[in-house]
């Protein structure tokens, strides 16, 4: 798959998720076989810049290319400015939410919301596209609700701004991330455009990725909530894709390794107080399938250092590896 320059193999592409498509996990997800990682929603307002937020979101360094730069507003002038800004820092793909159905991001009129007014998505595409010098993508839904499922016209706006490749999750704004991915609209989009298209929504699996692609005739998957806890999902993708085999599961010792060098990442790039915070939910999600989840859970929260909370995890593991039953201590 193309998107300007950058050819993306394989057509695995990591969703963009706030809180969690940081540089630490973007960087294990490329390294576990994403093709494409785009980076949490970065907001296009200039006073926010210099937050510790908006300074790790916009932290490229040493990170594999081509870097995905996902902006949000909802300003065509301001936009253009941000786009501008993150290419000038970095980013070698600029990404549009139009996706997003976060009520404080919609309530700003930003994020899905703007596909309720689709002169102002024009608007906003062709300043974006006319500003930087880098690719362009989108990312939007199937509408705003089951009566307003615009989709196949914002698409048609997309590829008459320029945008070199559109995103399309299977749900409306109303359905949040409830019931289930529809890909018709996806198929229906696909078959009217000339540019890239992307499929997401309820990818969670070699086969099911295998089936959208046939289903909807995209160029790519996107997957999201499924790489959380489970970052080599890219991987087992791919192998799929590419061979029709299944690859096995990582070992114990393998997601032990894995886990353990994500959460040293977490620690050096945001320091020991919030790296130990952050890294909270993605041990959860990492421990989310074994019986011990509760246990693990109640006490690694309670560690609030580095060294404590890596020590409790190397031994829950250990513990996994030996085949007997974590004893989880009273306290970390």
């Amino acid at each position: 798959m193309q998107i300007g320059a950058y050819s993306l193999a394989p057509r695995v592409i990591l969703a963009p998720m706030a809180g969690v498509t940081d540089k630490p996990f973007r960087v294990l997800c490329k390294r576990l076989g994403a093709g494409l990682c785009v980076s949490e929603m970065t907001t296009s307002d200039p006073r926010f810049w210099n937050t510790s937020k908006s300074l790790h979101r916009m932290d490229h360094d040493g990170e594999p290319a081509p870097i995905s730069v996902q902006i949000a507003g909802t300003v065509p002038e301001v936009m253009a400015h941000a786009a501008r800004y993150n290419v000038e820092h970095g980013a070698q793909i600029i990404d549009i939410n139009m996706g997003c159905p976060a009520k404080k991001v919609c309530n700003a009129w930003a994020g899905s919301a703007l596909m309720r007014d689709e002169p102002l998505v024009a608007r906003i595409l062709s300043a974006v596209v006319q500003a930087v010098d880098v690719p362009v993508t989108l990312k939007i839904r199937t509408g705003w609700d089951h009566d307003q499922r615009n989709a196949p016209l914002i698409a048609r706006i997309a590829e008459d701004a320029g945008i070199a490749a559109l995103a399309v999750h299977g749900r409306t704004r109303d359905q949040q991330y409830t019931g289930m991915a529809e890909y018709d609209t996806i198929a229906a989009i696909k078959a009217a455009l000339s540019i890239p298209v992307i499929a997401n929504g309820d990818i969670d699996s070699p086969a099911k990725a295998a089936y959208v692609l046939r289903h909807t005739g995209a160029d790519a998957v996107m997957v999201g909530r499924a790489a959380q806890g489970r970052p080599w999902i890219f991987r087992e993708i791919a192998h799929h894709l590419a061979t029709g085999d299944y690859l096995p599961e990582p070992s114990l010792g393998e997601i032990r390794e894995i886990l353990l060098g994500h959460l040293r990442h977490l620690h050096a790039f945001y320091g020991e107080r919030a790296g130990v915070r952050i890294a909270r939910k993605h041990l959860g999600w990492y421990a989310k399938d074994r019986p011990e989840n509760a246990a693990f859970r109640a006490v690694v929260n309670q560690a609030e250092t580095a060294d404590a909370q890596l020590a409790l995890t190397g031994a829950y593991f250990d513990a996994l590896v030996a085949g007997v039953r974590p004893q989880m201590p009273e306290a970390a």
